[in-house]
């Protein structure tokens, strides 16, 4: 286990936290859950009908007993969470379509958190992002000041630690949603013991080039600096000005950064998934998450392509974003 992980776990020890896994007919996550459960850092809970979720452990090869388990059909929680919902929705939703969209687990598991019967969620093993991310936003909503999510990779190798962001969901940001993601990320990366500098990159540094992407690298970074004048951020940066201190010393000799940048934000959703996915298959870098950011309380996404110990270390993120709320 790396020492990121480590310093997770030390952070959320003892304190209760529980996260909701609504995919349990799935081998990875009861996997996942039941080693959670063993070890007692965080408590897991998990939905799905009890006979699918005792195949999945059979599969896996491991217990569930203990395990809270809530099967959305017919629980006794089922008319709370209905009203509760109904309520949230404002007018947007009947007691009727409630009662159809809660039997989705998605639905019924981000309702868990919205009421505070667990304190975040981790799905997306068998659902698209936009199955996760889609109640997360209708229910739990954006923090206050925060217009979008964006996703964030934390890319760990050995000691070094860098977050990237957005890597999952925002295709085409405007200069306003990349400061806001700046400012979103810097969070996020304290969180997970990065103190953070912020590059805002472009593949332009300092005026190089000039075209409508790069201008709005350049309004980016103004307002971002507008948003959290502390932060040690700067931009526009090509990715080598940002991290190698003699191409820094070279191209932005004034700037705040020295070649020593540890979070980067790229300027479109293209750029993030490429540029973290080349560091973590040239460069072997671990990729933990995406991390979703902005949201009153921490849901986050799994590739469908995931391992149960992936299911394992975002269940252990979402446990840390949720005690340092």
């Amino acid at each position: 286990m790396s020492d990121l992980f480590t310093s997770i776990k030390e952070q959320v020890s003892g304190k209760g936290v529980r996260i909701v896994l609504p995919e349990g007919k799935d081998e990875r996550i009861v996997g996942a859950a039941a080693r959670l459960a063993a070890e007692k850092v965080i408590v897991p809970v998990l939905l799905g009908e009890e006979s699918e979720i005792a195949q999945a452990a059979e599969k896996a090869g491991v217990s569930v007993e203990g395990i809270e388990i809530h099967n959305p059909v017919g629980d006794p929680l089922f008319d709370e969470l209905v009203a509760a919902f109904v309520e949230r929705r404002k007018g947007k939703a009947t007691e009727e379509d409630a009662r159809k969209m809660l039997v989705d687990p998605n639905y019924f598991g981000t309702m868990l958190v919205f009421t505070g019967k667990a304190d975040g969620l981790v799905s997306g093993a068998i659902h698209s992002t936009g199955d996760t991310v889609r109640p997360a936003l209708q229910i739990i909503k954006t923090k206050p000041g925060v217009s979008k999510v964006a996703g964030a990779m934390i890319m760990v190798r050995d000691a070094e630690r860098y977050l990237f962001s957005d890597v999952a969901i925002n295709i085409a940001p405007t200069a306003a949603d990349l400061a806001e993601n700046a400012v979103v990320s810097a969070e996020t990366a304290q969180i997970f013991g990065i103190d953070p500098r912020v590059a805002m990159l472009s593949f332009s540094t300092k005026g190089s080039a000039k075209s409508e992407e790069t201008e709005r690298v350049v309004e980016a970074t103004a307002l971002a600096k507008e948003k959290a004048p502390e932060l040690t951020l700067d931009g526009e940066f090509q990715f080598d000005a940002a991290f190698v201190p003699s191409v820094a010393a070279q191209k932005a000799p004034g700037s705040v950064l020295k070649g020593d940048a540890n979070v980067f934000i790229f300027p479109s959703l293209e750029a993030g998934n490429i540029g973290y996915k080349i560091a973590q298959r040239l460069g072997n870098f671990e990729a933990v998450g995406p991390i979703l950011q902005g949201l009153n309380a921490p849901v986050n996404d799994l590739s469908r392509g995931c391992n149960t110990e992936d299911v394992y270390n975002l269940a252990l993120i979402t446990a840390a974003q949720a005690v340092s709320e």
